[in-house]
């Protein structure tokens, strides 16, 4: 499918209602004549909200700016027999001339309706809204017109519907019946129920959920019962688990466009749809009764907080979203980032809240109010993209001392269907991004993410608790894309939007993913490069306070220089960050570049510190870079933006074979903590970093793990075929855990050349084949998801 730079973006922050008190236009009858009346005032309720005060400084300049705003369209609107605005004509071919028209009357319904716009109750504003229906409906968007398809979700059948569905419940009493009906005739002319008749094409996942809604609340808005019980059922479709394609996955993971995982935007977005929907028909005639429905709530903690750390909603689950900062049609000058994503998130789970249990309710609560107080980087208060609403029902939660605050929790979460790894500890978090057969490079579309080419080859993401911005300060335009903290990639050039449109690209390699016991893992993926000939193997450990990151026969024949990213942090615009190398401060001037040639270890003050076991030769730089919003989005803003990096590599030369690297990543670690664990020798073996195996043991975690990409044996473990297996020893008890990456062999037999005597739990998949001496199991992998199977056992 297709879709305008900004819509998606715009939906969560801008549409995403609450139902909190506040004072508005009221609507009439003050009593409903019927259910449908009932259901169309709640619909009114969720958009506008109850009980806001114009008078607080935290919504007083919201709806100000909202009035002016419905001020310049209702001065600027020019009816024509070609256009209701002269820069929006409905012969256009491209973008979204009928819905831009419907937003802005939807804009001028909300300023006559909110408190405090100056235009409140205003009667020749509505007036003005009506005679703008009209003429849309008159010259486009009637029963009988044809529009182009050049973008079906714009004029058609999602966007132009829902937005003009809203003002016919703002405006209802404003309105004749013969015009609900026109309107109603049109919406069924472009959205007829054969978009419902199969669960295929576009008509999936979230664009599915948006269908459901227009055939909601048209039903609502023309009282028609049918319509109402054809956008419930159509809902069915949606809730079950997928094996496949678009959908959630029983591992938490979403994907969107066949193999984008998509969980932070369409993800967000199909949920955001659910939960307006639940809203409209709870405890109605048509309440959704689905019993698959609880699969929905279910993804709240399953799906979307894992990927929420306070406030940031990880950028590796929003596809080509990351390249919406600052849109080129800003008045503001506000940039979108993974917070301002994150709240609108919030919002729409809060909204879920009304059609859940109150026990899920009061949970849901708990884990925003936490969110929220711990989001330094972005408040509420300065977040310019959420509408009054939305704002009104976050800052409810924020500022309710009876809502406990959930903490972030501490424990590792492997999402194998969408190739990607949460890890969490007391003070910093980290997610990793692959790919492979199953899941692209990346998604270009709509020129949009222009450069995100590298942005699944192992791309390693962490937060601190104090550096929460890290991500969200201009990093996508300003940020090298061949140079994205933890992949490793060819210098080869490509072309923006290189592999095609809407997630095309995707590696031949099906060996992604790993094993985890919910608080370490192994991970570890068999990297290809985009358009290009690199191959190699990387693994990563995630343990308590480090990431243990390996990489081994690295090739490539391109002609170009390979290169293993170990840092490209972002300083912000004019940080100074001191960076130690083996007790060295080194300069902190700017374009300062180095070869360290047997580094044990450096750390970048105030981030973090990195560990080269042995002794390494990395390179590293400083630079200021400068891009814009336009260079990766075309809808983007073309003001340049400057930020200061650090840049840490290794470097494996031209056309490379057999490259390899290791190094200990250590979040928040400083100078004493990276110097002491480059002085341990004993912490950390390296079992084997070789394109067969790559393995390690941490003797004081008790911790062993390998990647086997194929038959082999390292140390005291040996794999038929290619696995994951990591071992964890505590006192006379065992922990292993067994995965196949490939999702490819249906079952693998697994030797620990360790004395077991008693087997204490199993999963059934696991079949204990001998104990004694050694432990000999057999793992059915038919399922084929890449899950984890564990055994506990009693060493002997």
């Amino acid at each position: 499918m297709t879709m305008t730079s900004w819509s998606r973006r715009g939906f969560l922050g801008a549409t995403v209602g609450a139902a909190l008190a506040l004072t508005l236009v009221p609507a009439s009858p003050a009593f409903a004549a019927d259910e449908y009346d009932t259901l169309r005032l709640r619909w009114r309720e969720l958009l506008l909200g109850t009980g806001i005060d114009a008078s607080d400084p935290l919504f007083a300049s919201r709806l100000a700016t909202l009035g002016t705003q419905a001020t310049t369209y209702r001065s600027s609107m020019a009816p024509s027999s070609t256009s209701l605005w002269p820069d929006q004509p409905y012969s256009s071919v491209g973008g979204d001339p009928i819905t831009g028209s419907y937003n802005r009357l939807k804009t001028m319904a909300m300023a006559w309706a909110l408190p405090g716009t100056g235009l409140t109750g205003d009667a020749s504003l509505a007036s003005d809204i009506v005679s703008g229906l009209e003429h849309a409906h008159a010259n486009v968007y009637n029963a009988s017109f044809t529009l182009p398809s050049s973008n079906w979700w714009w004029n058609a059948e999602i966007g132009s519907p829902q937005a003009l569905l809203d003002v016919c419940v703002l405006m209802y009493d404003k309105l004749s019946a013969a015009q609900i009906a026109n309107y109603c005739a049109a919406i069924d002319h472009f959205l007829p129920e054969s978009e419902l008749a199969s669960y295929s094409g576009h008509s999936t996942g979230a664009n599915r959920v948006d269908f459901c809604r227009v055939f909601a609340l048209r039903g609502v808005v023309g009282k028609t019962s049918a319509k109402i019980v054809s956008g419930r059922n159509g809902l069915s479709p949606v809730f079950p688990y997928v094996t496949s394609g678009d959908g959630f996955y029983t591992d938490g993971s979403f994907i969107q466009h066949t193999r984008i995982p998509y969980t932070g935007s369409y993800g967000a977005v199909l949920v955001s749809g659910l939960a307006w929907i639940f809203a409209l028909l709870k405890s109605s005639t048509w309440d959704v009764t689905d019993g698959n429905k609880q699969l929905m709530l279910d993804a709240v903690e399953d799906s979307f907080a894992p990927f929420l750390y306070n406030g940031v909603f990880m950028d590796n689950v929003m596809g080509r979203a990351i390249s919406r900062g600052e849109s080129a049609s800003s008045t503001n000058g506000f940039a979108s980032s993974d917070h301002s994503r994150g709240q609108g998130a919030m919002a729409a789970i809060l909204m879920l809240g009304m059609g859940a249990s109150a026990s899920e309710q009061a949970r849901w609560k708990g884990l925003v109010r936490g969110w929220l107080q711990r989001d330094y980087f972005l408040t509420l208060e300065n977040n310019l993209s959420l509408d009054v609403a939305s704002l009104s029902r976050l800052k409810s939660v924020r500022d309710d001392a009876a809502v406990a605050a959930v903490t972030e929790p501490i424990g590792h979460r492997l999402f194998a269907a969408m190739d990607r790894a949460t890890h969490r500890r007391p003070t910093w978090a980290a997610t990793l991004s692959m790919c492979s057969a199953r899941t692209a490079f990346y998604e270009f579309g709509n020129q949009e993410n222009k450069r995100g080419w590298h942005t699944s080859s192992g791309m390693l993401y962490w937060w601190k608790d104090v550096t929460l911005g890290q991500f969200s300060d201009a990093f996508w335009p300003t940020a090298d894309p061949y140079r994205l903290p933890g992949t490793t990639v060819s210098k080869k050039v490509l072309a923006d939007g290189a592999g095609g449109d809407f997630g095309g690209p995707a590696p031949t390699s099906s060996w992604a993913g790993g094993a985890t016991d919910a608080t370490y893992s192994v991970i570890g993926m068999d990297v290809r490069g985009l358009q290009s000939t690199l191959a190699g193997r990387k693994s990563w450990f995630f343990l308590d306070a480090s990431i243990v990151c390996l990489g081994a026969g690295i090739g490539c024949t391109d002609g170009t220089g390979v290169e293993s990213i170990v840092e490209n942090r972002n300083l912000g615009a004019s940080g100074t960050h001191t960076f130690t190398v083996d007790g060295t401060a080194q300069p902190t001037t700017q374009g300062w570049s180095a070869t360290l040639t047997g580094a044990k270890w450096a750390t970048l003050a105030g981030m973090g510190s990195y560990v080269f076991p042995g002794g390494a030769t990395v390179k590293a730089l400083r630079a200021e870079r400068t891009g814009a919003w336009s260079d990766i989005n075309n809808g983007g803003s073309a003001t340049p933006r400057t930020r200061r990096y650090l840049t840490l590599w290794f470097d494996h030369g031209t056309n490379p074979s057999g490259g390899s690297y290791s190094y200990i990543l250590m979040p928040g670690a400083d100078t004493t903590a990276a110097s002491a664990r480059a002085a341990d020798s004993d912490w950390l073996t390296i079992l084997a970093n070789s394109a067969n195996q790559q393995g390690i043991r941490v003797p004081s975690l008790g911790y062993t793990a390998v990647n086997f990409y194929g038959t082999g044996t390292i140390d005291k473990l040996t794999a038929s075929g290619a696995a994951s297996v990591m071992t964890r020893e505590s006192g006379t008890t065992a922990t292993l855990c067994v995965s196949n990456p490939t999702m490819a062999v249906t079952s693998l037999d697994i030797t620990w050349n360790r004395p077991v005597s008693v087997v204490l739990s199993k999963d059934p998949s696991v079949t204990v084949l001998a104990t004694g001496s050694s432990l000999r199991l057999r793992i059915d992998t038919s399922a084929k998801t890449g899950s984890t199977h564990k055994i506990t056992v009693t060493l002997a």
